[in-house]
C-alpha cells in the first residue's frame, strides 16, 4: 500500500515573493507607491505625515495579527460596527386575532349524573397506570 505525505501546515500561506506573502507584498507595495506619489507631488512638510500614516498602515495590515486574527480583518469588523445601528428596542408585539369561523355545532348533551368510580374500579385503574410506567422505564 502507497503512503502519500500530508501537508502539516495548511493553514499558513506561502511565501512567494521573497519572505512576504501575496497579500503582505501587495499591502506593502500599495503603501510604498502611495508614499512616493506624494513625495514626487506635494512639499516635504505634507509628505512626512502622510508617509508616517501611510507606511504604518501598510505595516499593521501586512504583519499585525490580534489575537490570532489578521488586522485587515480587525479593521473590516471594526468599520462595519462603526456603520451598522447599535440600538436594538424590543417592543412586545400583540398576537394577531384570528377570527374565529362559527364551527357548526353538534346539539350538546347535558349530563344529569356523573358517574361515580367504585373501589375496585379506581384499583384497577391504579393498577394499569403503574403497569404503564414501568413499561415505559
Amino acid at each position: 500500500m502507497r503512503q502519500f505525505q500530508v501537508p502539516q501546515f495548511i493553514t499558513i500561506e506561502d511565501k512567494v515573493i521573497g519572505p512576504f506573502t501575496i497579500k503582505q507584498f501587495l499591502y506593502l507595495a500599495g503603501g510604498m507607491a502611495i508614499i512616493g506619489t506624494t513625495y514626487h507631488f506635494f512639499q516635504m512638510i505634507i509628505v512626512i505625515p502622510v508617509a508616517i500614516l501611510v507606511g504604518s498602515l501598510a505595516g499593521s495590515l501586512a504583519f499585525l495579527k490580534i489575537n490570532e486574527q489578521p488586522f485587515p480583518v480587525i479593521l473590516k469588523h471594526s468599520l462595519m460596527y462603526l456603520m451598522r445601528p447599535r440600538l436594538f428596542l424590543w417592543q412586545k408585539e400583540q398576537p394577531a386575532k384570528k377570527p374565529v369561523a362559527p364551527a357548526a355545532t353538534a346539539p350538546e348533551t347535558v349530563v344529569s349524573a356523573i358517574p361515580k368510580l367504585s373501589r375496585s374500579r379506581l384499583n384497577d385503574l391504579a393498577w394499569s397506570l403503574d403497569i404503564r410506567e414501568r413499561l415505559r422505564e
